[in-house]
Protein backbone atom coordinates (compact mmCIF):
# COMPACT_ATOMS: atom_id res chain seq x y z
CA UNK A 1 0.00 0.00 0.00
CA UNK A 2 1.29 3.75 -0.77
CA UNK A 3 0.34 6.65 0.80
CA UNK A 4 0.81 10.33 -0.74
CA UNK A 5 0.66 12.60 2.35
CA UNK A 6 0.17 16.47 0.66
CA UNK A 7 0.98 19.42 2.73
CA UNK A 8 2.11 23.04 2.53
CA UNK A 9 5.42 22.85 4.04
CA UNK A 10 7.29 20.57 6.12
CA UNK A 11 9.74 23.20 8.14
CA UNK A 12 9.64 22.33 11.78
CA UNK A 13 8.89 26.00 12.37
CA UNK A 14 5.77 26.14 10.71
CA UNK A 15 4.12 24.17 13.96
CA UNK A 16 2.11 21.06 14.99
CA UNK A 17 0.96 20.11 11.02
CA UNK A 18 4.29 18.87 9.92
CA UNK A 19 5.60 17.08 13.42
CA UNK A 20 2.30 15.74 13.04
CA UNK A 21 2.90 14.10 9.40
CA UNK A 22 6.48 12.77 10.16
CA UNK A 23 5.23 11.00 12.96
CA UNK A 24 2.27 9.58 11.33
CA UNK A 25 4.92 8.40 8.38
CA UNK A 26 7.63 6.98 11.15
CA UNK A 27 4.18 5.39 12.37
CA UNK A 28 3.16 3.67 9.57
CA UNK A 29 6.07 2.79 7.77
CA UNK A 30 7.16 -1.08 7.36
CA UNK A 31 6.10 -3.30 5.08
CA UNK A 32 2.83 -2.98 4.44
CA UNK A 33 2.71 0.18 4.05
CA UNK A 34 4.83 2.75 2.27
CA UNK A 35 4.64 6.85 2.94
CA UNK A 36 5.53 9.61 0.95
CA UNK A 37 5.30 13.00 0.90
CA UNK A 38 4.35 15.93 -1.65
CA UNK A 39 5.08 19.34 -0.43
CA UNK A 40 5.55 22.83 -1.36
CA UNK A 41 9.28 23.35 0.15
CA UNK A 42 11.93 25.05 -1.68
CA UNK A 43 13.74 21.50 -2.34
CA UNK A 44 17.11 22.71 -1.16
CA UNK A 45 15.96 23.17 2.28
CA UNK A 46 18.38 22.16 4.53
CA UNK A 47 15.39 20.30 7.00
CA UNK A 48 14.21 18.24 4.16
CA UNK A 49 17.91 15.67 4.00
CA UNK A 50 16.63 15.01 7.94
CA UNK A 51 14.17 13.11 6.67
CA UNK A 52 14.50 9.25 5.57
CA UNK A 53 11.48 9.10 3.32
CA UNK A 54 10.48 10.46 -0.19
CA UNK A 55 9.67 14.18 0.16
CA UNK A 56 8.50 15.60 -3.25
CA UNK A 57 9.23 19.53 -2.80
CA UNK A 58 8.33 21.50 -5.54
CA UNK A 59 8.47 24.81 -4.10
CA UNK A 60 9.44 27.38 -3.11
CA UNK A 61 5.82 28.18 -3.15
CA UNK A 62 4.55 31.85 -4.14
CA UNK A 63 1.92 34.07 -2.82
CA UNK A 64 0.05 33.80 0.71
CA UNK A 65 -2.23 31.15 -1.58
CA UNK A 66 1.04 28.82 -1.64
CA UNK A 67 0.82 28.62 -5.08
CA UNK A 68 2.63 25.94 -6.92
CA UNK A 69 2.45 25.58 -10.72
CA UNK A 70 3.84 22.49 -10.41
CA UNK A 71 1.64 21.19 -7.76
CA UNK A 72 -1.43 20.16 -10.44
CA UNK A 73 1.19 18.66 -13.28
CA UNK A 74 2.65 16.26 -10.73
CA UNK A 75 -0.62 15.00 -9.47
CA UNK A 76 -1.87 14.59 -12.18
CA UNK A 77 1.54 12.91 -13.41
CA UNK A 78 1.19 10.16 -10.22
CA UNK A 79 -1.74 9.74 -8.72
CA UNK A 80 -2.23 6.42 -10.04
CA UNK A 81 0.50 5.38 -8.19
CA UNK A 82 -1.14 5.81 -4.67
CA UNK A 83 -3.81 3.82 -2.90
CA UNK A 84 -4.96 6.84 -0.35
CA UNK A 85 -3.36 10.71 -0.42
CA UNK A 86 -4.17 12.82 2.90
CA UNK A 87 -4.10 15.93 1.97
CA UNK A 88 -2.95 17.84 5.30
CA UNK A 89 -4.18 20.99 6.21
CA UNK A 90 -6.94 23.21 4.29
CA UNK A 91 -6.97 27.14 2.81
CA UNK A 92 -3.75 26.94 0.93
CA UNK A 93 -3.30 26.07 -2.69
CA UNK A 94 -2.42 22.21 -1.45
CA UNK A 95 -5.72 20.72 -0.74
CA UNK A 96 -7.63 22.82 -3.77
CA UNK A 97 -4.70 22.01 -6.20
CA UNK A 98 -5.14 17.99 -5.28
CA UNK A 99 -9.50 18.24 -5.54
CA UNK A 100 -8.52 19.78 -9.07
CA UNK A 101 -6.15 17.01 -10.29
CA UNK A 102 -8.45 14.23 -8.85
CA UNK A 103 -11.73 15.54 -10.87
CA UNK A 104 -9.38 15.84 -13.52
CA UNK A 105 -8.23 11.76 -13.36
CA UNK A 106 -11.62 11.11 -12.78
CA UNK A 107 -13.09 12.99 -15.83
CA UNK A 108 -10.60 10.63 -17.71
CA UNK A 109 -11.60 7.88 -16.65
CA UNK A 110 -15.62 8.25 -17.21
CA UNK A 111 -14.55 8.78 -20.68
CA UNK A 112 -12.49 5.81 -20.56
CA UNK A 113 -9.32 7.55 -21.20
CA UNK A 114 -7.69 6.01 -18.20
CA UNK A 115 -8.49 2.99 -16.94
CA UNK A 116 -6.01 2.01 -14.11
CA UNK A 117 -7.27 2.38 -9.91
CA UNK A 118 -8.11 5.77 -9.07
CA UNK A 119 -6.84 6.09 -5.54
CA UNK A 120 -9.07 7.31 -2.11
CA UNK A 121 -8.90 11.05 -0.93
CA UNK A 122 -8.86 12.31 2.69
CA UNK A 123 -7.98 14.96 4.25
CA UNK A 124 -7.12 15.78 7.56
CA UNK A 125 -7.68 19.35 8.71
CA UNK A 126 -5.77 19.00 12.07
CA UNK A 127 -8.16 21.58 13.65
CA UNK A 128 -8.63 24.12 11.24
CA UNK A 129 -12.35 23.83 11.09
CA UNK A 130 -12.35 24.83 14.44
CA UNK A 131 -15.15 27.75 14.92
CA UNK A 132 -12.45 29.03 16.84
CA UNK A 133 -10.35 30.88 13.23
CA UNK A 134 -14.33 32.16 12.74
CA UNK A 135 -14.94 34.17 16.07
CA UNK A 136 -12.13 35.27 17.42
CA UNK A 137 -12.26 39.36 17.55
CA UNK A 138 -8.88 39.59 16.26
CA UNK A 139 -9.42 37.41 12.86
CA UNK A 140 -12.38 39.49 11.25
CA UNK A 141 -11.24 40.17 7.91
CA UNK A 142 -10.09 36.47 7.74
CA UNK A 143 -13.04 34.85 8.60
CA UNK A 144 -15.00 36.88 6.03
CA UNK A 145 -11.79 35.78 3.48
CA UNK A 146 -12.45 32.09 4.68
CA UNK A 147 -16.95 32.40 4.72
CA UNK A 148 -16.09 33.47 0.83
CA UNK A 149 -13.37 30.34 0.63
CA UNK A 150 -15.64 27.65 1.64
CA UNK A 151 -18.81 29.38 -0.85
CA UNK A 152 -16.27 28.73 -3.71
CA UNK A 153 -13.51 26.71 -3.43
CA UNK A 154 -13.44 24.81 0.63
CA UNK A 155 -16.77 23.16 0.04
CA UNK A 156 -16.44 21.23 -3.11
CA UNK A 157 -12.44 19.90 -1.91
CA UNK A 158 -13.57 18.81 1.23
CA UNK A 159 -17.64 17.69 0.46
CA UNK A 160 -16.01 15.53 -3.01
CA UNK A 161 -13.42 13.60 -0.20
CA UNK A 162 -13.76 10.10 0.92
CA UNK A 163 -13.61 11.19 4.09
CA UNK A 164 -12.29 13.15 6.95
CA UNK A 165 -9.40 12.06 9.37
CA UNK A 166 -9.63 13.69 13.11
CA UNK A 167 -7.16 13.51 15.58
CA UNK A 168 -9.27 13.25 18.23
CA UNK A 169 -13.86 13.78 19.08
CA UNK A 170 -13.86 16.99 19.80
CA UNK A 171 -11.79 17.99 16.55
CA UNK A 172 -14.58 15.90 14.76
CA UNK A 173 -17.56 17.48 17.16
CA UNK A 174 -16.13 20.82 16.12
CA UNK A 175 -16.23 20.32 12.58
CA UNK A 176 -19.62 20.84 11.98
CA UNK A 177 -20.33 24.23 13.52
CA UNK A 178 -18.54 26.59 10.83
CA UNK A 179 -19.18 26.24 7.54
CA UNK A 180 -21.74 24.42 5.41
CA UNK A 181 -22.77 22.94 3.35
CA UNK A 182 -20.74 20.14 5.22
CA UNK A 183 -21.13 16.97 3.79
CA UNK A 184 -18.00 14.87 3.55
CA UNK A 185 -18.18 11.05 2.74
CA UNK A 186 -16.78 10.00 6.13
CA UNK A 187 -15.96 10.86 9.22
CA UNK A 188 -13.22 8.96 10.95
CA UNK A 189 -11.63 9.79 14.20
CA UNK A 190 -7.86 8.22 13.28
CA UNK A 191 -6.18 9.80 16.74
CA UNK A 192 -2.63 11.13 16.63
CA UNK A 193 0.55 10.59 18.95
CA UNK A 194 4.48 10.63 19.36
CA UNK A 195 7.43 8.22 19.46
CA UNK A 196 8.87 7.74 23.14
CA UNK A 197 11.42 10.44 24.24
CA UNK A 198 14.69 9.34 24.64
CA UNK A 199 15.87 7.63 28.21
CA UNK A 200 16.87 10.65 30.16
CA UNK A 201 20.54 11.24 30.49
CA UNK A 202 22.43 14.22 32.41
CA UNK A 203 23.79 15.67 29.08
CA UNK A 204 20.21 16.80 28.05
CA UNK A 205 20.28 18.64 31.80
CA UNK A 206 23.34 20.27 30.62
CA UNK A 207 22.25 21.73 26.80
CA UNK A 208 18.80 22.91 28.53
CA UNK A 209 20.93 24.37 31.02
CA UNK A 210 23.29 26.21 28.47
CA UNK A 211 19.68 27.38 26.96
CA UNK A 212 18.63 28.65 30.23
CA UNK A 213 20.08 28.85 33.37
CA UNK A 214 17.86 28.64 36.61
CA UNK A 215 20.11 28.38 39.10
CA UNK A 216 18.95 25.27 40.13
CA UNK A 217 14.88 26.30 40.65
CA UNK A 218 12.33 24.08 39.73
CA UNK A 219 10.17 25.64 37.13
CA UNK A 220 7.09 25.37 35.14
CA UNK A 221 7.41 24.68 31.21
CA UNK A 222 5.38 26.29 28.23
CA UNK A 223 6.71 25.08 25.26
CA UNK A 224 4.81 26.31 21.97
CA UNK A 225 4.96 28.84 19.70
CA UNK A 226 4.59 32.16 21.18
CA UNK A 227 1.37 33.00 20.01
CA UNK A 228 -1.66 35.35 20.80
CA UNK A 229 -3.91 32.19 20.54
CA UNK A 230 -1.17 30.35 23.07
CA UNK A 231 -2.87 31.83 25.59
CA UNK A 232 0.57 33.78 26.54
CA UNK A 233 -0.46 36.86 27.81
CA UNK A 234 -2.64 34.83 30.26
CA UNK A 235 0.41 32.81 31.66
CA UNK A 236 2.31 36.10 32.39
CA UNK A 237 -0.05 38.07 33.88
CA UNK A 238 -1.43 34.66 36.10
CA UNK A 239 2.56 35.02 37.67
CA UNK A 240 2.16 38.58 38.05
CA UNK A 241 -0.69 37.81 39.90
CA UNK A 242 0.93 35.16 42.20
CA UNK A 243 3.85 37.04 43.00
CA UNK A 244 1.88 39.42 43.92
CA UNK A 245 0.15 37.28 46.73
CA UNK A 246 3.53 37.59 47.94
CA UNK A 247 3.56 33.45 46.99
CA UNK A 248 7.54 33.10 47.90
CA UNK A 249 8.62 29.97 46.42
CA UNK A 250 7.21 30.47 42.91
CA UNK A 251 8.59 28.25 40.70
CA UNK A 252 10.00 29.52 37.67
CA UNK A 253 8.17 29.88 34.13
CA UNK A 254 9.72 29.17 31.03
CA UNK A 255 7.99 30.66 28.00
CA UNK A 256 10.13 28.53 25.19
CA UNK A 257 9.47 28.00 21.92
CA UNK A 258 9.87 29.85 18.25
CA UNK A 259 8.22 33.12 17.70
CA UNK A 260 9.98 35.20 20.76
CA UNK A 261 11.31 37.73 17.68
CA UNK A 262 7.56 38.18 15.92
CA UNK A 263 5.82 41.58 17.28
CA UNK A 264 3.89 39.42 19.54
CA UNK A 265 6.52 38.07 20.77
CA UNK A 266 8.42 41.64 21.40
CA UNK A 267 5.34 42.15 23.29
CA UNK A 268 5.38 39.50 25.35
CA UNK A 269 9.00 39.78 27.00
CA UNK A 270 8.52 43.36 27.29
CA UNK A 271 5.83 43.01 29.89
CA UNK A 272 8.43 40.66 31.68
CA UNK A 273 11.34 43.51 30.74
CA UNK A 274 9.37 45.77 32.48
CA UNK A 275 8.54 44.27 35.66
CA UNK A 276 11.32 43.34 38.40
CA UNK A 277 9.59 40.53 39.77
CA UNK A 278 8.69 38.93 36.83
CA UNK A 279 12.40 39.12 35.02
CA UNK A 280 13.47 37.19 38.17
CA UNK A 281 11.20 34.76 37.34
CA UNK A 282 9.83 34.50 33.46
CA UNK A 283 12.76 32.92 31.34
CA UNK A 284 12.73 33.11 27.13
CA UNK A 285 15.64 30.56 25.99
CA UNK A 286 13.87 30.19 22.34
CA UNK A 287 13.04 27.49 20.75
CA UNK A 288 14.21 24.04 21.74
CA UNK A 289 15.48 21.14 20.03
CA UNK A 290 16.80 17.52 20.24
CA UNK A 291 18.77 17.28 24.03
CA UNK A 292 17.83 20.72 25.31
CA UNK A 293 14.02 20.01 24.56
CA UNK A 294 14.14 16.71 26.52
CA UNK A 295 16.23 18.66 29.06
CA UNK A 296 13.29 21.10 29.80
CA UNK A 297 10.84 18.55 29.89
CA UNK A 298 12.25 16.27 32.14
CA UNK A 299 13.49 19.00 34.33
CA UNK A 300 10.09 20.87 34.50
CA UNK A 301 7.87 20.30 37.68
CA UNK A 302 4.80 20.32 35.24
CA UNK A 303 3.55 21.37 31.57
CA UNK A 304 1.66 24.37 30.95
CA UNK A 305 -0.11 25.62 27.98
CA UNK A 306 -3.49 27.32 28.57
CA UNK A 307 -4.01 27.98 25.07
CA UNK A 308 -7.59 29.75 23.20
CA UNK A 309 -7.65 26.89 20.50
CA UNK A 310 -5.44 24.04 20.39
CA UNK A 311 -6.28 20.95 18.14
CA UNK A 312 -3.99 18.33 19.73
CA UNK A 313 -1.21 20.03 20.69
CA UNK A 314 1.91 17.26 20.61
CA UNK A 315 4.08 19.18 23.00
CA UNK A 316 1.19 17.89 25.44
CA UNK A 317 1.50 14.36 24.59
CA UNK A 318 5.38 14.68 24.73
CA UNK A 319 4.89 16.22 28.64
CA UNK A 320 3.14 13.12 29.03
CA UNK A 321 5.61 10.80 27.74
CA UNK A 322 8.00 12.37 30.18
CA UNK A 323 5.81 11.66 33.02
CA UNK A 324 4.81 15.43 33.56
CA UNK A 325 1.56 16.87 35.00
CA UNK A 326 -0.12 18.72 31.50
CA UNK A 327 -1.95 21.88 33.21
CA UNK A 328 -4.30 22.90 30.16
CA UNK A 329 -7.29 24.88 29.08
CA UNK A 330 -10.53 23.55 27.85
CA UNK A 331 -9.75 24.52 24.48
CA UNK A 332 -7.16 21.87 23.63
CA UNK A 333 -9.06 19.18 22.10
CA UNK A 334 -8.15 16.55 24.24
CA UNK A 335 -8.77 18.08 27.53
CA UNK A 336 -11.58 15.61 28.46
CA UNK A 337 -8.81 12.27 27.49
CA UNK A 338 -6.48 14.53 29.81
CA UNK A 339 -9.34 14.85 32.76
CA UNK A 340 -10.49 11.56 32.66
CA UNK A 341 -6.84 10.14 33.12
CA UNK A 342 -6.00 12.04 35.78
CA UNK A 343 -3.16 13.23 34.12
CA UNK A 344 -3.26 17.07 34.88
CA UNK A 345 -5.55 19.58 35.60
CA UNK A 346 -7.99 21.58 33.17
CA UNK A 347 -9.66 25.14 33.47
CA UNK A 348 -11.13 27.90 31.43
CA UNK A 349 -8.93 29.68 28.51
CA UNK A 350 -9.21 32.90 30.59
CA UNK A 351 -6.59 34.60 33.41
CA UNK A 352 -8.60 33.38 35.88
CA UNK A 353 -8.64 29.85 34.42
CA UNK A 354 -4.93 30.17 34.19
CA UNK A 355 -4.82 31.45 37.65
CA UNK A 356 -6.55 28.68 38.79
CA UNK A 357 -4.41 25.90 37.13
CA UNK A 358 -1.90 27.37 38.90
CA UNK A 359 -3.06 27.58 42.09
CA UNK A 360 -4.48 24.44 41.98
CA UNK A 361 -1.18 22.80 41.03
CA UNK A 362 0.74 24.54 43.65
CA UNK A 363 -1.66 23.98 46.73
CA UNK A 364 -0.87 20.20 45.76
CA UNK A 365 1.22 18.12 48.17
CA UNK A 366 4.32 16.78 46.76
CA UNK A 367 2.69 13.05 46.33
CA UNK A 368 -0.17 14.39 44.87
CA UNK A 369 1.95 16.07 42.20
CA UNK A 370 3.70 12.49 41.98
CA UNK A 371 0.87 10.71 41.58
CA UNK A 372 -0.40 12.86 38.40
CA UNK A 373 3.00 12.71 36.86
CA UNK A 374 2.53 8.83 37.22
CA UNK A 375 -1.12 9.28 35.80
CA UNK A 376 0.39 11.30 32.83
CA UNK A 377 2.78 8.53 31.73
CA UNK A 378 0.39 5.80 31.90
CA UNK A 379 -1.92 8.24 29.81
CA UNK A 380 0.70 8.73 27.34
CA UNK A 381 1.22 4.72 27.01
CA UNK A 382 -2.57 4.22 26.53
CA UNK A 383 -3.60 6.64 24.05
CA UNK A 384 -0.50 8.41 22.29
CA UNK A 385 2.26 5.81 22.27
CA UNK A 386 3.13 4.95 18.65
CA UNK A 387 2.15 1.48 18.21
CA UNK A 388 -0.99 2.76 20.32
CA UNK A 389 -2.08 5.22 18.28
CA UNK A 390 -0.87 3.24 14.38
CA UNK A 391 -3.14 0.46 16.04
CA UNK A 392 -6.08 3.45 15.97
CA UNK A 393 -5.21 4.22 12.57
CA UNK A 394 -4.97 0.30 11.19
CA UNK A 395 -8.04 -0.48 12.94
CA UNK A 396 -10.45 2.76 12.48
CA UNK A 397 -9.12 3.55 8.98
CA UNK A 398 -6.62 1.54 7.16
CA UNK A 399 -8.36 -1.52 7.42
CA UNK A 400 -12.04 -1.08 6.88
CA UNK A 401 -11.13 1.66 3.85
CA UNK A 402 -8.83 -1.01 2.02
CA UNK A 403 -8.80 -4.39 3.51
CA UNK A 404 -8.34 -6.42 0.29
CA UNK A 405 -4.61 -4.02 -0.12
CA UNK A 406 -4.03 -5.42 3.31
CA UNK A 407 -4.16 -8.85 2.72
CA UNK A 408 -0.97 -9.50 1.33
Amino acid sequence: MKILHVIEGMDPQLGGVCKAVRTIVKGLSGEEVKNEVLSLDDPEAAFLKEDNFPVYALGPAKSPWSYSKGLVPWLQKNLEDYDFVIIHGLWLYNSYATYKAFKNLKEQKRSGLKNQKCPRLYIMPHGMLDPYFQKVSTRKIKAVRNTLYWKFIESKVINAADGILFTCEEERRLAHEPFHPYKPGKEIVVGLGTEAPPAYELSMTHAFGKKCDLEGRTYILFLSRIHEKKGVENLIKAYEFLVKKNQADLPALVIAGPGKESSYGRKVTEMVEKNQMLRELVFFPGMLTAKDKWGAFYGCEAFILPSEQENFGIAIVEALACAKAVLISDQVNIWREIEEASAGMVAPASLSGTIKLLENWFGLSDPQKAKIGLNAAECYKNQYAMDSFVNQWKESFLFKEAPSLLAY
